[in-house]
């Protein structure tokens, strides 16, 4: 059973010597937007058997020019692949861990006992693996005081310069460019020292340690340490810090970015994935730096990017245009800009479709959905309990209108996500008609008085009762039935799978198991339906809906084969966290000013979401001023473009079955 088929989403088949080249002429020409040493692989596991064949010949090196290795280990989420590469090279003897000694780059204080710890971690993936000496593992002393904090850190700092300085440091780009915990801010000077953590920092790390309490303050090598040091090998994984990198290894060195000081390091390696990749000049603009191999989405996009380079739309872009911006390929290989204008347009106005689920009775040659068959049955998952309405309201109800048999799937109860005031709104409520309407039980009346007194008493951080647990589930569902009957899917069509893997009472979630996947699979399978519908916004902070989407995508590999599946398309969304970008839209859904209000009045059936949602991350806009603006922002680059003018659009993107 494959369950992180999400990781392997691939929306563009990237050419290899793109990532790879041959030769260092093609090498240099790829590179020259680059300033740092990037090496790109398809995915971690490639990276970071590199990664760790690079630590043993670093470490080796440096046992052999002066009899030990000092080297500064980072513990983020991308670091732990290379570890477990590591250790298999280190049983198989390629580098002896007796003579290394090791620092550990940041730790969290005060140090809670059962609290995220980074030496901890670095124990669990690594040293507890190894033949490394006990006494040769150095990081922060849980004992330190505030008050003797300056001291203690120009001790830790001296301890390094007494081995003779740091060989090798290994590190993640973190969010937002951090390197060990120096956030946005820190200059190329900083030194070790106590920092205060963001509140971004801090979810990023109750999420990376599946804990509910994240430290405020830590203790952090500075950017002139790591600097310091006579190799650095970095890395950074994944679509989320795509973003980053870019601003990281093209940009200039800033504060606002602590990675771009990398730049600054003559001995830096940087190792992404192409996810991590994607925005690099010569991934998503390869036209400006070598000869390109035109696929549809490419010429999709780098028409795009023509069209706001010159403020024009698409049908007005002339020859010189093109020439003027390093795009004369397409002039040579369609004999004029006016044959690429025609085509792209063509392509883009093929996306827009008011049939989400197909059209009867009418040429589906050029459209993204098939006519036939009709109606068609359905199933949109929805990670959380608003995020149909979200991402895909207006779609939803057009597939709703259309008469088509669709079905509503909220894989988990999203109970965490009521706040407390929200929930004894309702338990005021009954209280006040208990009387009258027959439930003043004695039953309730201790129920009612234990969940006030949990409330009173409860502190940050603290696991709801079972009772309350289930309170806060039952409100998400009477929002989301509400919200479908608003819409008009059937009530017996609206599914509340319960995922147990989310049904933890506490933000840190557990593993997805078969368990969640049994019951996804019964449920695609009592339907079968010819579409599916989820989440392909995987940029959500707490995991979840990635966590969700591998339950559904690993149902749909092991059941890829069967006769049904030929028939089933499936459609990712994006909408609360993300939008697709226009080179990767397949199918554009079009909302009038009417839709876009039926659909806000969707959103706001979920009252629990509204101004008290405790997880709305770094996006201060409630869910449905960000859907609207995502919408409405996606409608005027179509019309940009020269397209129809819509008051807003809704964007998928097709998945296809991973097949080996």
């Amino acid at each position: 059973m494959k369950t992180n088929l999400s990781s392997q989403i691939k929306l563009d088949r990237i050419p290899r010597r793109y990532y790879d080249p041959q030769n260092e002429i093609e090498l240099a020409a790829l590179t020259r937007e680059e300033n740092i040493y990037t090496r790109i692989y398809e995915s971690p596991a490639d990276g970071s058997d590199y990664l760790a064949d690079e630590m043993v010949r670093i470490i080796n090196r440096a046992i052999t020019k002066r009899g030990k290795a000092v080297i500064a280990l980072g513990a983020g989420s991308c670091t732990l692949s290379t570890y477990t590469r590591l250790i298999d090279l280190a049983k198989e003897g390629r580098v002896d861990f007796s003579k290394v000694i090791v620092y550990n780059l940041c730790e969290f204080f005060p140090l809670d006992p059962n609290g995220p710890s980074t030496l901890k971690r670095l124990r669990e993936a690594l040293l507890d693996h190894i033949d490394i000496r006990p006494e040769n593992i150095r990081s922060i002393d849980p004992a330190v005081t505030k008050e003797n904090m300056y001291e203690y850190c120009r001790a830790y700092e001296q301890s390094i310069d007494d081995e003779g300085g740091l060989d090798l440091t290994v590190l993640e780009v973190g969010p937002q460019g951090c390197l060990a915990l120096n956030e946005p801010g820190s200059s190329a000077a900083t030194l070790t020292r106590l920092v205060l953590l963001s509140n971004e920092l801090r979810q990023y790390i109750g999420n990376e340690y599946k804990s509910d309490w994240a430290p405020a303050t830590a203790i952090t090598l500075g950017l002139a340490n790591i600097l310091a040091s006579d190799r650095i090998l970095a890395m950074a994984w994944g679509e989320n810090r795509a973003g980053i990198v870019r601003r990281a290894v093209e940009c200039d060195p800033t504060d606002e970015v602590p990675a771009s000081f990398l730049q600054d390091h003559p001995h830096t390696k940087l190792v992404i994935d192409l996810a991590a990749a994607d925005a690099l000049t010569r991934i998503s603009m390869p036209w400006k730096v070598t000869s390109c191999e035109w696929t549809d989405k490419l010429i999709r996009r780098a028409i795009v990017w023509l069209c706001h380079q010159t403020g024009k739309p698409i049908l007005k872009l002339t020859d010189k245009d093109y020439a003027d911006h390093g795009l004369g390929e397409l002039l040579a290989l369609f004999g004029s800009g006016y044959n690429v204008n025609i085509k792209i347009f063509n392509d883009l106005q093929h996306t827009i479709t008011g049939w989400p689920g197909g059209k009867p009775n009418a040429d589906d040659t050029y459209r993204p959905e098939r006519a036939n068959p009709y109606p068609k049955r359905v199933i949109v998952f929805s990670p959380h309990p608003d995020d149909d309405v979200i991402s895909m309201g207006g779609t939803l109800k057009r597939l709703v209108d259309q008469k088509h048999d669709v079905h509503v799937a909220y894989e988990t109860s999203g109970n965490i996500a009521v706040g407390d005031e929200d929930m004894m709104r309702y338990v005021m409520l009954m209280d006040g008609i208990a009387d009258k309407f027959g439930i003043d039980t004695p039953d309730w009346k201790k129920k009612s008085s234990e969940i006030r007194s949990f409330l009173a008493t409860k502190n940050p951080g603290d696991t709801d009762t079972p009772d309350i647990r289930y309170f806060k589930t039952m409100i998400r569902q009477a929002e989301a039935t509400g919200a479908c009957n608003y819409i008009g899917v059937k009530p017996d069509h609206i599914h509340f799978l319960r995922l147990p893997f989310y049904e933890t009472g506490t933000i840190k979630k557990g593993d997805l198991t078969e368990a969640d996947i049994a019951i996804v699979r019964d449920l695609i399978l009592s339907v079968k339906p010819h579409q599916i519908f989820v989440a392909g916004d995987l940029a959500d902070p707490h995991g979840t809906h990635r966590v969700c989407t591998d339950a559904v995508l690993a149902v749909l590999d092991e059941q890829k084969d069967e006769e049904w599946m030929k028939d089933c398309r499936i459609w990712m969304y994006r909408g609360a966290w993300a939008e697709w970008e226009i080179d990767h839209i397949e199918m554009a859904v079009p909302i009038s000013p009417e839709e876009l209000r039926f659909k806000r009045n969707s959103i706001l059936k979920h009252q629990s979401q509204m101004e008290n949602a405790p997880f709305l991350g770094n996006d201060d806009r409630l869910f449905w001023q960000r859907a609207e603006e995502r919408n409405r922002g996606t409608a005027q680059l179509y019309q940009g473009l020269g397209l129809a003018s819509y008051e807003a659009i809704e964007a998928f993107v097709e998945y296809h079955p991973i097949r080996e």
